[in-house]
This record gives structure tokens, C-alpha cells and sequence, in this order.
């Protein structure tokens, strides 16, 4: 098997657990459900998530945009991202490093996300709370480790008083996302080794004699 083949059917492979949780936890729960696993620490909360990381929309960080079109905006952009993960991945798959398995990874969890922005108001439709379509659909976050919550102190700029986590809702594709880009993050050195010096260049000298 060609190293690419590989690490496409690693991505593959995040991309079908990711959605598997997701479609699961949409049939079987409603918004705002609450499933406790370990005590009060460790729930499933099922939230559907219109924004990007921590909730985050275009229209909020961009005052007087539109939400749709914010909407629109971020899932363009989260689509030309994935494509550049790939290509990415298609450039570097006979690294002899660890660096393609973990981009491989990071591109499985983006394109989990992904799915979720482009088809599931379409999908979905039938029993989504909100009006989707193509390219409007939720993220799915479902896995809650209740740390702490409450409302931040309203002179925060752009979160201020808002309801917040200090651990967020997560999904599988957030996990694959973040565990890749820590790795990355932490042999960065072994994954990209600085480029020897090229040796210098001796000029002998010549002299003209007269």
C-alpha cells in the first residue's frame, strides 16, 4: 500500500467514527440533553454548534455581518482549509517522519467538521430545530467534562457575560483536530529539521605578476 493510500484510510477511518458518534447522538437525543457518564465530571450534552472553536461565530467576532453570511463565510473557509490539508498531505506523504500520520489525523477530524457545516441541514432536515440547508448545517458536540461554568464578567471583550464552559463541548473530530496539532507542536524540531548550512565556497586567489 502507497504511504499516501495509507494515511487517506487513517483520515478515513477518524472521519467515520467522528460521524458515527455524531449521527448517533442526533437520533437518539435531543438539544441541551444531558446524559451523565462519571458522576457530575464526564456527561454527554448534546449541543448543535453554529459557530467555529468555543462557539465563536463571523457575526460576533465581525460586528453588523449577517449571521447566514457569516455562516457561509466559515464554511467556505473550513472547506478550502481541509483542501489544503490534503494537498499538504499529498506533498509530504514519504516524510520519513511522523508528520504525515498526524496531518492525516488532523485532516479526519476537519473534515468531520466539515460534513457536519455543509450537509446536515440537508440531512437533517426533517429534525433540525433550525433552518439549515446546504452549506448551513451545526457542528455536533456532545462529549461535556464539567470543570466549571458560568457567566464571564461582562467588561471581557466578546465573551463578556456570555455563558461559558472552561472545558467546551467536544466531538471526535475536535480531539483528532487537537491531539494532531499538539503533537506537531511538540516534535515540531524532529518533523521539520533545519536545512544544513550549505558548506562556503574557498576563492583561491591569483595574482598577476608583471
Amino acid at each position: 500500500m502507497k504511504p499516501l493510500h495509507k494515511y487517506l484510510l487513517i483520515a478515513g477511518a477518524i472521519l467515520a467514527v467522528d460521524q458515527a458518534s455524531k449521527v448517533a447522538i442526533k437520533l437518539t437525543m435531543h438539544p441541551d440533553q444531558t446524559i451523565k457518564i462519571i458522576g457530575d465530571v464526564f456527561k454527554l450534552h448534546f449541543i448543535e454548534n453554529p459557530g467555529a472553536a468555543f462557539g465563536m461565530t463571523i457575526s460576533r467576532l465581525m460586528g453588523g455581518v449577517n449571521e447566514d453570511v457569516g455562516k457561509l463565510v466559515l464554511t467556505i473557509f473550513s472547506v478550502l482549509a481541509v483542501a489544503g490539508i490534503l494537498f499538504y498531505l499529498t506533498r509530504i506523504a514519504d516524510h520519513k517522519t511522523g508528520l504525515p500520520l498526524w496531518v492525516a489525523v488532523i485532516l479526519g477530524g476537519a473534515a468531520g467538521n466539515i460534513v457536519d457545516r455543509v450537509f446536515y441541514g440537508v440531512w437533517f432536515d426533517s429534525i433540525n430545530d433550525y433552518d439549515g440547508g446546504l452549506f448551513f448545517g451545526r457542528v455536533v458536540d456532545m462529549f461535556y467534562i464539567d470543570i466549571w461554568n458560568g457567566h464571564l464578567p461582562e467588561n471581557w471583550p466578546l465573551v463578556g457575560g456570555q455563558y461559558w464552559f472552561i472545558w467546551p463541548i467536544f466531538n471526535v473530530a475536535d480531539v483528532a483536530i487537537s491531539v494532531g496539532i499538539v503533537v506537531i507542536f511538540i516534535f515540531q524540531k524532529r518533523f521539520f529539521p533545519p536545512r544544513p548550512k550549505p558548506a562556503p565556497v574557498h576563492v583561491s586567489g591569483t595574482s598577476n605578476n608583471i
